[in-house]
């Protein structure tokens, strides 16, 4: 069951790891669909015979991209749900790196640290998230990176500020 928190609870959790998602399966089939959707076929992702006699991997890796994109899915995972929230918009994201390559087959979860929250206009909520995205059973992490989103919500629910 997903939280449902208040404009009222989320300064209180700024610094704090308020999700970790669950895990997702990066097969080929999935690779491939990004492949097709983003137009990079590059063989170290799509061919798995010649991935595995010439790539440095051994076998076919995750576009970047690809593992990026999962943070939507791992969001909807982890993160509890404001209840005054109409829409949640992407706004971008800081200092993004891949950290290590997501091999066919793996596991990827991310870990999410609310690291800032303020009010823009009288129905946006601006906030940042420091993200990881985990590989399991490795030491070092897919992507690392600060994430930005808007939360809108109706001018009248807006909390007061102390």
């Amino acid at each position: 069951m997903t939280k449902i928190i208040s404009l009222t609870d989320v300064p209180a959790l700024i610094g704090q790891e308020i999700g970790v998602s669950d895990w997702i399966t990066v097969d080929q089939t999935m690779i491939n669909q990004f492949a097709d959707a983003t137009l990079d076929q590059q063989f170290i992702h799509t061919d798995p015979e010649r991935a595995a006699k010439e790539s440095p991997f051994g076998e076919t890796i995750a576009h970047g991209f690809l593992t990026l994109s999962l943070l939507s899915a791992m969001n909807y995972s982890a993160l509890p749900k404001i209840r005054e929230q109409t829409m949640g918009l992407n706004y971008g994201f800081d200092k993004i790196r891949f950290g290590s390559p997501v091999r066919v087959g793996r596991r990827v979860r991310g870990r999410f640290v609310l690291k800032e929250a303020r009010y823009r206009g009288a129905n946006m909520l601006m906030t940042s998230y420091d993200v990881t995205v985990e590989i399991e059973n490795e030491r070092k992490p897919a992507v690392t990176g600060t994430w930005l989103t808007i939360v809108q919500f109706d001018p009248k629910d807006r909390p007061e500020e102390t």
